[in-house]
């Protein structure tokens, strides 16, 4: 949270999934405000030579919790209480010139509301590896650009990494969304309007046959509306799993459709942002996904600056799954989480205090599901919880 999280009027052409990766630098691509109250300092410049100049920043936190009813698993997740790194990074990018890159390398995790929690090192290496994001880009004018590489998603209202969002945890619609994709992007401005299209591995599956896109109008200074969606021509089941997708394969989301709505307003000290999401999968026998389902939610996210090194965050969200027809032979519970028929409602509150480089934060969530499965299944030795409440802290240094 700084003067530039206050000030807008800089950012408001493509929403903050297209710039995941870049909403470390200060001037990667136009966008919109990134609903985040930590703020990265300037950049270390620097010239390499042949290469021109390079700007380099990093981010180095720690995370600690607390939460009731943890799951009977071994390791971190099953604990009432733990620390670990959530994020050790360093970026390095070239953002003049046609032809730039971009390089994120290091370690981080995912925190994600009524999902057990897994070490930073499992993270890691069940993932995207120590490389999560790093793309080639090509801008031969100012209205148009192309990547190519490891990419953060276009889907959803979300960035994948903590200091990326208002909250230290993501939250039930972002668990369902991608996070990060192998493929080529293109992006194009004019005037008010933005739009990036990709053709990726959706899932990080490593079958390319996903499309995404997202589309962006700054109706004035303040207000933004986007579009999202993006699905799979092909066909992922059955093929053998990279790292990270194996999950996602079996429940039918890399072979899902998944579309978004939303608004979000911008002046002042306030961030306000609703949105909507729809996601169908279809059936298939290989899987054992006998017929189609659907998992649908909505999600109000808003942050308020009381000055500029205070602000505090909140974020509301519902997720539901059909039941999958009359045997429950859908995915869509799976792809949740909750279970087939379904639904769930988490809040989440998140004051933040940062200064210069340094920042502490703590997040307080509830999670409320209707049913004792999936990830709120395992909560508790008897799995028949339906609720969780944690506490969290993270605390770290930006460069």
């Amino acid at each position: 949270m700084s003067q530039n999280r206050i000030s807008q009027s800089s950012r408001l052409l493509l929403h903050r999934s297209v710039l995941a990766a870049t909403a470390l630098s200060l001037s990667m691509i136009t966008g919109v405000a990134q609903a985040s109250p930590l703020s990265m300092p300037a950049p270390l410049t620097f010239s390499a030579g042949p290469l021109g100049k390079l700007d380099v920043q990093g981010i180095a936190s720690g995370m600690a919790f607390y939460q009731d009813n943890p799951p009977a698993i071994s390791g971190l997740g099953g604990k009432y209480t733990g620390t670990d790194i959530s994020n050790g990074m360093v970026i390095v990018q070239k953002n003049t010139g046609p032809l730039q890159f971009y390089i994120q390398a290091g370690v981080y995790n995912f925190p994600t509301v009524s999902v057990p929690f897994t070490s930073t090192g499992s993270t890691v290496s069940s993932e995207f590896g120590a490389l999560p994001v790093a793309y080639l880009k090509y801008a031969p004018t100012a209205n148009f650009s192309m990547e190519i590489g490891k990419l953060p998603t276009l889907i959803g209202a979300e960035s994948g990494f903590t200091y990326q969002n208002i909250n230290i945890q993501r939250g039930l619609l972002w668990n369902v969304e991608p996070i990060v994709s192998r493929g080529i992007q293109f992006n194009y401005t004019a005037g008010p309007v933005s739009a990036s299209v990709s053709w990726n591995d959706g899932y990080y599956s490593n079958r390319f046959n996903w499309v995404t896109g997202l589309v962006s109008y700054a109706i004035d200074s303040s207000n933004t509306v986007s579009a999202y969606a993006g699905g799979n021509l092909g066909n992922s089941a059955g093929y053998s799993p990279n790292s990270y997708s194996n999950a996602n394969i079996v429940d039918g989301a890399d072979d899902s459709d998944i579309y978004g709505l939303m608004y979000e307003y911008s002046s002042g000290p306030w961030m306000i942002e609703p949105y909507v999401q729809y996601m169908y999968t279809p059936s298939h026998p290989f899987l054992r996904i006998n017929t189609s389902s659907a998992n649908y939610g909505a999600a109000l996210l808003a942050d308020y600056s009381f000055t500029n090194t205070v602000s505090l965050a909140g974020r509301v969200e519902y997720l539901a799954a059909d039941n999958g027809g009359a045997s429950g032979g859908g995915a869509a519970g799976s792809v949740t989480g909750f279970g087939p028929g379904s639904h769930a409602w988490s809040f989440t509150l998140t004051p933040t205090y940062q200064d210069g480089g340094f920042f502490a934060r703590a997040d307080l969530s509830y999670v409320k599901a209707s049913e004792p499965y999936g990830w709120v299944g395992t909560i508790g030795t008897n799995g028949t919880n339906t609720t969780q409440l944690r506490g969290m802290l993270e605390t770290g240094f930006m460069f």
